[in-house]
């Protein structure tokens, strides 16, 4: 049986360069570019070893290590850095982790340390700890909750039509409906499951690195670049590109995926060549692109190239009756990972969970479940323990919950004397809802994302 690695590492290029070179030397190999993606792996499957990067957008490899000790997730840790932060992988070690691993990684010395990291844990490892994530895996792999309700059916339907053809596909909903996953389904039902899907968080990018990460570059293109590296396109040749956030892309980047797609050819930066790819787009947005395209921040081109087809995921507050079996499902994920046994939940309870907004949808509602399956005495889960609610009624309107919202909160419109404490402040009254952050700083969604990163907020 193969081992299985957890990868996480938010630069795209080197993750896929580490998933490649794992799986060719007959790894099963999960690469992640988020400590929260991270996390939902290791709470559904056992792995033989972590390889994490320091850096990561949502927090940093010592939250992640420090999460999984506390939740006795005992798997080898090994970390990877640059040379700036060796005292941080020292301090990573004393908390638990293995080794670390400069960067750029020897591939010699990455074999040396997985050899010895997996020598010395193969009869130490705790065994009550690796039996339960044993039959955490076999009950959670691959599960699938599709949901009841009619507008559920109907858009999976939508992905056994469209998923055979090479039609792109755009696909909408807000934040947290799992706009990915269904990326992932119209992947895993095409010709194209066996090669590679690679997801791209567009809102992420620079547009100084967006090209490098999408095309790759050349050694010596830019200050960086030390050597030549694959972009993500050349990585999934053959599959599918998920770009997620794909509005937040800048407009000269649009220019350059557009005749990606149209010529299926791709040059990396600093070089005069092309190199010919054959991807399948899906792309996913929570921003309406026809009123971007009026405003001159997205291509009209660019839009009618990737929305051959649209899905549009609904938002869990329009989809109430599914609410019921994807609180069991969490319900069986909270057992495995908190040690608890709930098989039920009150009528009471379930009632309060169908009444909320949910405004982020299924993520949020695995939060509350998680919390909730903690505080539970017994095997039943009950109305005192959810955490309270906002007092406000259930609408189907979100424009209006996000303005009423903003107005609850003081004015934190954004100035240019404290603009990074500012963000900090919204993010956290939003709770890191970046919608409503952006409305409360009086600035556009992509404004906020190029702002977090020129001031490297990581909320």
């Amino acid at each position: 049986m193969k081992k299985r690695i957890l990868i996480v590492e938010d630069d795209v290029t080197y993750g896929t360069m580490l998933k490649t070179w794992f799986s060719k030397n007959s790894w099963d190999a999960t690469w992640v570019s988020k400590v929260e993606s991270a996390k939902n792996e290791t709470q559904s499957l056992m792995f033989d070893l972590i390889l994490s990067d320091l850096r990561l957008p949502d927090g940093d490899g010592i939250i992640f290590l420090t999460w999984l000790r506390e939740n006795k997730i005992m798997t080898p840790f090994i970390i990877m850095t640059n040379y700036s932060d060796i005292q941080t992988a020292v301090l990573a070690m004393k908390l638990g982790a293995f080794d670390y691993l400069q960067k750029p990684i020897n591939p010699t010395i990455l074999q040396q340390k997985i050899d010895s990291a997996l020598t010395q844990t193969d009869n130490v490892k705790n065994k009550k700890v690796e039996t339960k994530h044993k039959a955490t895996a076999k009950s959670n792999d691959k599960v699938v909750v599709k949901g009841k309700s009619a507008v559920m059916q109907r858009l999976y339907s939508h992905i056994e039509l469209v998923a055979p053809t090479k039609m792109s596909v755009l696909i909408l909903g807000e934040s947290g409906t799992g706009k990915e996953y269904i990326a992932r389904m119209i992947h895993d039902h095409s010709n194209r499951k066996s090669a590679p899907f690679i997801a791209v968080d567009c809102g992420s990018l620079s547009k100084e690195l967006a090209p490098s990460e999408l095309f790759g570059h050349k050694k010596g293109s830019f200050t960086s670049a030390v050597a030549d590296k694959d972009g993500v396109f050349v990585a999934a040749d053959g599959g599918t590109v998920f770009l997620d956030e794909v509005g937040n892309l800048s407009y000269e980047v649009q220019k350059q995926l557009l005749r990606a797609l149209q010529e299926q050819m791709v040059r990396p930066v600093g070089s005069a060549s092309d190199i010919k790819v054959d991807v399948r787009i899906i792309a996913a947005t929570n921003e309406n692109l026809e009123k971007a395209i009026d405003e001159g921040k997205f291509r009209q081109d660019l839009y009618h190239r990737i929305n051959e087809f649209t899905m549009n995921v609904p938002p869990l507050r329009e989809r109430s009756e599914d609410i019921e079996e994807f609180c069991y499902h969490f319900i069986k994920q909270a057992n495995d990972e908190l040690g608890k046994n709930i098989d039920e939940i009150s009528s009471d309870a379930l009632i309060t969970l169908r009444q909320q907004n949910w405004y982020g949808n299924l993520r949020e509602l695995r939060n509350v479940i998680r919390r909730s399956v903690l505080f539970a005495q017994d095997n039943v889960l009950r109305k005192d323990n959810l955490p309270e609610f906002p007092k406000d009624v259930k609408t189907n309107r979100k424009d209006e919950n996000v303005e009423s919202s903003v107005n609850s909160y003081p004015d934190l419109s954004l100035c240019r004397t404290n603009e990074k404490e500012q963000i900090i402040a919204a993010l956290k009254q939003a709770k890191g809802n970046k919608t409503l952050a952006a409305k409360l700083l009086k600035i556009d969604r992509k404004t906020l994302y190029n702002k977090m990163h020129l001031y490297n907020v990581e909320l």
